[in-house]
């Protein structure tokens, strides 16, 4: 049979209806074979019933039956042609691929290694592996190199065991010998838990990714925002220095037209004396001619006669007294100079109510921390008021307690970006406020720098407002603050306050380099009697239009 169906061709196993192998293949009364579904299909359509092939013609239609050995002989001709496509498809192995062990000549690509053989093989040489009893049992995986490192270097074994006391991979032999009374467990039982771990740690390092995916679009906006903030500060920067700059031109302009109109009327005087002092000059020379021609006149009567007239001087103006003082000019700068500084505050007003606005929508709400107030110190309930009382309460000496200066900090603490808050002086005679940062000594005499954690301003008792820097800048301001605006800006360095009712900027430490929290830091003063019992209030930020 094997023999005989060796020489079989792909034609006798077609169907002349649909021109493919044969399925369900069946007999007509006249010997030919077709398809079950075919020849069905014909004959609902051809009538009278003929065969396609000799053309017999059938008085009725034949009971048509499978016929089992062409339906087996296609069968396995269907099979051989898919082995023998398959094994034309199989592929020469390339660089990075695994190589079958068994080929010689061209290496084509392994489909498996096996970890009894230490072999890997391709689809033809795979077989034996596939259908022999005795090599069924071989443990195969998908090809690898370097099959040897999977054999235990000791003795010679496969590596199917995993110490989980060692974590290592071992043979049999090794928990017997090395790792006995180990916590030993078989490669597969180790190798999900692994793979669990793996699918535990993939979907974290996804996470992960998707985190920073997230903050690269927060980042790439935060960018914009910058860029937009950039354009419209350049925008309004501009058009302030242009304003300015259109100040200080006609204000120039201005003081040139008066010094020259001085000038103007200076001239125009100097040329009516001139004029005038030309006329009496020609009169004058007139007369001095006829003085002359009277002089030579050998008319003894002319000359009498005339003598009156002519010996008097012609009437004149009196220059004696008359000057031309070049135009004063004393001041006139001055008063230029102090215009242009009346318009630039009126801009400069203008731009710190504008700033003011921007940093009022940083507002962040403050409450005092009464585990940090000095023992002095009186706190409302709410914790928003604190002024000085004349008697020490009986409080714990904690960490955070300032015990020689009259401090106390705000329960919050900001570590990046802005924040803003208003505080109340009205009424007070001493006070200091602004930020500190957490590490700072609270025990003991402490010097309120930025060197030692302290971002601060104060008003003293002798009603002199300091920046308290090394050593202190007194600072000049042109009206008493009733409220005081704090705000930080943390990736910036910067530590602005403002009189709120007046839109006028205090102070500004810049350049600061911040690497701790931040706390706000209030200092009410000394009572000095009832003098300066107000107490220091923080006040909700009203975010003006």
């Amino acid at each position: 049979m094997s023999a005989a169906s060796c020489l079989l061709t792909e034609d006798q196993f077609l169907c002349s209806i649909c021109l493919d192998v044969f399925t369900d293949p069946v007999s007509t009364p006249c010997g030919h074979n077709f398809c079950k579904a075919c020849i069905t299909e014909h004959w609902n359509v051809n009538v009278p019933y003929q065969c396609p092939n000799c053309n017999k013609l059938f008085s009725t239609r034949p009971e048509l039956q499978v016929n089992i050995f062409i339906s087996e002989m296609a069968a396995q001709f269907r099979q051989s042609a898919q082995q023998k496509a398959s094994s034309s498809e199989q592929q020469e192995s390339k660089p990075g691929e695994v190589p079958c062990d068994d080929c010689t000549g061209t290496k084509l690509k392994a489909l498996k290694s096996c970890l009894v053989c230490l072999a890997s093989y391709c689809e033809t040489h795979l077989e034996p592996h596939l259908t022999k009893p005795g090599l069924k049992r071989h443990q195969l995986i998908d090809p690898v190199e370097n099959l040897e490192d999977r054999m235990c270097t000791k003795h010679d074994k496969p590596l199917e065991l995993f110490c989980k006391t060692d974590q290592m991979c071992v043979c049999m032999l090794c928990t017997v010998l090395d790792h006995k009374n180990h916590d030993v467990v078989p490669l597969k039982e180790e190798y999900e838990g692994k793979k669990a771990e793996l699918g535990k740690t993939e979907a974290e390092i996804q996470q992960m990714i998707q985190k920073r995916r997230v903050k690269i679009q927060e980042i790439k906006h935060s960018v914009e925002l910058s860029e937009e903030d950039a354009d419209r500060e350049i925008a309004e920067g501009v058009q302030v220095f242009t304003a300015l700059k259109e100040s200080v031109e006609r204000s120039q302009a201005e003081l040139i037209d008066t010094i020259k109109e001085k000038q103007r009327k200076t001239e125009k005087q100097a040329e009516g004396f001139i004029t005038e002092l030309e006329q009496e000059i020609c009169e004058l020379k007139k007369r001095s001619t006829e003085v002359v021609q009277l002089s030579h006149t050998e008319d003894h009567l002319h000359l009498l006669q005339s003598f009156r007239t002519l010996n008097a001087a012609p009437p004149t103006k009196d220059w004696t007294g008359v000057r031309v003082s070049p135009p004063s000019h004393e001041g006139t700068v001055v008063r230029a100079v102090n215009q242009l500084e009346e318009t630039i505050s009126k801009h400069m007003k203008k731009l710190t109510e504008a700033e003011l606005k921007r940093v009022q929508k940083s507002a962040v709400d403050v409450t005092l921390d009464p585990d940090t107030a000095n023992r002095d110190l009186i706190l409302s309930d709410d914790g928003k008021q604190v002024h000085d009382s004349d008697v020490k309460k009986n409080l714990p000496n904690n960490p955070e307690r300032f015990d020689s200066h009259i401090y106390v900090v705000a329960k919050q603490s900001f570590s990046s970006g802005r924040f803003y808050y208003e505080v109340q002086v009205k009424g007070k005679t001493e006070w200091t406020l602004g930020v500190i940062r957490e590490s700072i000594n609270r025990k003991g005499f402490i010097l309120p720098t930025p060197q030692d954690g302290y971002w601060t301003i104060c008003l003293s008792n002798k009603n002199v407002y300091f920046a308290l820097i090394d050593p202190r800048v007194r600072l000049s301001l042109k009206s008493q603050p009733q409220k005081v605006g704090v705000f930080v800006d943390y990736e910036e360095g910067l530590v602005s306050f403002y009189d709120v009712d007046a839109a006028a900027l205090i102070y500004s430490f810049t350049g600061c380099c911040f690497t701790e929290k931040l706390y706000p830091i209030f200092d009410p003063g000394l009572n000095h009697g009832v003098k300066n019992s107000a107490p220091l209030i923080i006040s909700p930020v009203n975010h003006t239009e």
